[in-house]
């Protein structure tokens, strides 16, 4: 789709939502033939399986008894309201949980057939193939083309010819080369908001990176470039497995397949977006989606 689209009424049919305009308006979500969860007879696999997650800082429980799976290349959206354990859960999938002196966990978290919950696990490797986009942008301070090569320069030695086409295929990938690919020893700070934050998408994207996770991505941005981030994440969803986090129920309805809704620490309902925003099966479902809370 063309990322040069700047209007959020520019987003594709295939996987924008039109909404209504009352207050407590909730999401038409597109019509099954255009979702790519629904095709007849087609079996999607799982990247991501969680199985009785729970999770404390200190004495105090955050998470209950998560289970859920997260589809291979599609966009997963977390919802609900704020300290429902959403982002937890998120940093979780690629341990940045652990940061926290008190923080402990248990159940699994399953990536090919890896617990990656387990305390042998190696989470620099990890983090390699889960990658983390960051509510604000942070750039390096550097410039563009540092911040793009940081990563692989971290994990191995590239010829210069071959980190030169990694960052190019990054920004490009980013929907960012057009805008910058005269200006690479640019600072990355002198970059707009939304610019900034799709280098740090295309940051991301150099390590070859399975799974990208992004914690409300959009909610520092201004509306164009909300809608070129959001443009971003459905194309990237034909090549990674995608899980987003956001406090906006129509981001979630344009840009997501699947959508999870969490309430005071527990999972209360996971589906395809259209059922959840359509007809969902929990009553606290319906009445966060609706605005009777939240």
């Amino acid at each position: 789709m063309p990322i040069e689209q700047t209007s959020l009424e520019a987003l594709p049919e295939t996987s924008k939502i039109e909404m209504n305009s009352t207050e407590t308006s909730t999401a038409t979500p597109p019509s099954s033939e255009s979702a790519r969860l629904k095709t007849p007879g087609k079996e999607v696999p799982h990247r991501i399986r969680a199985t009785n997650v729970n999770f404390f800082y200190g004495k105090k429980q955050i998470l209950h008894n998560v289970n859920m799976n997260v589809p291979e290349k599609h966009v997963t959206a977390f919802i609900g309201p704020s300290g429902c354990g959403k982002t937890t859960f998120l940093r979780m999938m690629n341990r940045m949980c652990d940061m926290a002196d008190t923080a402990r966990h248990d159940g699994e978290i399953v990536i090919d057939d890896k617990n990656i919950l387990d305390p042998k696990m190696n989470v620099v490797a990890l983090r390699r193939k889960i990658g983390m986009v960051f509510q604000k942008p942070n750039p390096f301070p550097k410039s563009i083309y540092d911040n793009v090569a940081y990563g692989v320069r971290l994990y191995e030695r590239k010829a210069r010819a071959e980190l030169d086409h990694i960052v190019e295929q990054s920004l490009r990938k980013a929907a960012l080369w057009e805008e910058v690919k005269d200006e690479l020893r640019k600072p990355a700070t002198a970059l707009s908001g939304g610019q900034q934050q799709r280098l740090c998408i295309a940051r991301t994207l150099a390590v070859s990176p399975q799974v990208i996770l992004l914690d409300e991505p959009t909610s520092a941005l201004d509306p164009i470039a909300t809608s070129k981030v959001e443009n971003l994440i459905i194309d990237l969803a034909e090549e990674y497995t995608i899980v987003v986090v956001t406090h906006n129920m129509q981001q979630a309805a344009r840009i997501s397949d699947r959508t999870a809704f969490f309430y005071l620490g527990k999972l209360i309902e996971t589906g395809v977006t259209e059922q959840i925003f359509t007809t969902p099966k929990e009553r606290q479902t319906e009445d966060y989606i609706t605005g009777r809370f939240g």
